[in-house]
């Protein structure tokens, strides 16, 4: 598959062309049960928008063959097939407008609040936890302007998120390959705007391989400032391709740091694979972080 196909592409693919035919490996995962349990003390996902030749039905069947029961960046048009096979939505979605516009820019505040108030709802009815957000583009501002532009509109919406028990979890993007323009592009942002909103219930999605791109140092960044990492994601640097050992990232050396902070929630696989059965590679990926 190209590395230029993006989320915002397998999104629109996937609305659009409906079920789609199986790829090579669902009748194996469909028939096989997991080879040995997962042990790691945090909790495997994988993205939806990566498997766009998948149904959410078939992608279901395979997570539960690998062995673990959760699919990240799912909304609630297919949170009923979650539901049906025991399969989790590790991180929500479908309240943002778009990356590009985020809660950096007042201008988007009032939509985001009418969506985000909506969706907080819809999430903590179905039991959910998570849900994504976005800084959106810098536009020209400064960073500090887009802070506080975040914090105030993010504030309209927090009290309620604390109330019904949800988390909104703002993702780090890299602004140097995938997302120009894109605010939320270093972590020092992003912990800034956390240190401001003061939550629980708010906190930063670290993509590990965005992250890579942006700043590096990613085990002292997680050793250290963790506690604003509430959900992780992953991809091979460069490319954002399948994790193994052709590319530069020390997948099994992050996780066991991950594991070592004390995190129980979600690493999620979001590689684009490129292998003849991308189902082989998430097990390979998987097993690779079941640290």
């Amino acid at each position: 598959m190209s590395a230029r196909f993006s989320r915002r592409d397998a999104l629109r693919a996937t609305l659009a062309g409906g079920v789609a035919l199986a790829a090579p490996g669902v009748l194996a995962a469909q028939s096989n049960a997991p080879s040995s349990p997962l042990k790691a003390p945090y909790k495997h996902s994988v993205a939806r928008w990566t498997f766009p030749k998948l149904s959410v039905e078939q992608l279901c069947v395979a997570v539960k063959g690998i062995g673990f029961s959760a699919i990240d960046l799912v909304g609630p048009q297919d949170w009923a097939t979650l539901k049906a096979h025991g399969v989790d939505s590790s991180m929500c979605n479908g309240a943002e407008i778009s990356l590009e516009q985020g809660f950096a820019g007042r201008e988007f505040h009032d939509a985001l609040v009418e969506r985000y108030t909506r969706h907080i709802d819809l999430v903590a009815d179905a039991g959910y936890r998570n849900l994504i957000c976005f800084s959106g583009n810098r536009n020209g501002m400064d960073p500090q302007d887009g802070l506080r532009n975040a914090e105030a509109g993010l504030k309209r919406i927090l009290g309620h998120a604390e109330k019904r028990g949800v988390v909104l979890a703002m993702e780090l993007l890299n602004s140097k390959v995938n997302h120009p323009d894109y605010l939320c592009d270093h972590s020092d942002w992003g912990i800034a705007l956390c240190k401001r909103l003061g939550s629980a219930h708010f906190g930063l999605l670290y993509d590990i391989y965005h992250m890579q791109v942006m700043e590096g140092d990613i085990i002292a960044n997680i050793r250290k400032h963790h506690d604003y990492y509430v959900h992780y994601h992953t991809a091979g640097v460069p490319g954002r391709h399948e994790i193994g050992d052709d590319q530069e990232l020390n997948y099994p050396a992050i996780c066991r740091a991950i594991g070592q902070t004390g995190f129980t929630g979600y690493l999620a696989q979001e590689f684009i694979p490129t292998a003849p059965d991308p189902l082989a590679s998430l097990r390979d990926a998987v097993r690779l972080c079941d640290i």
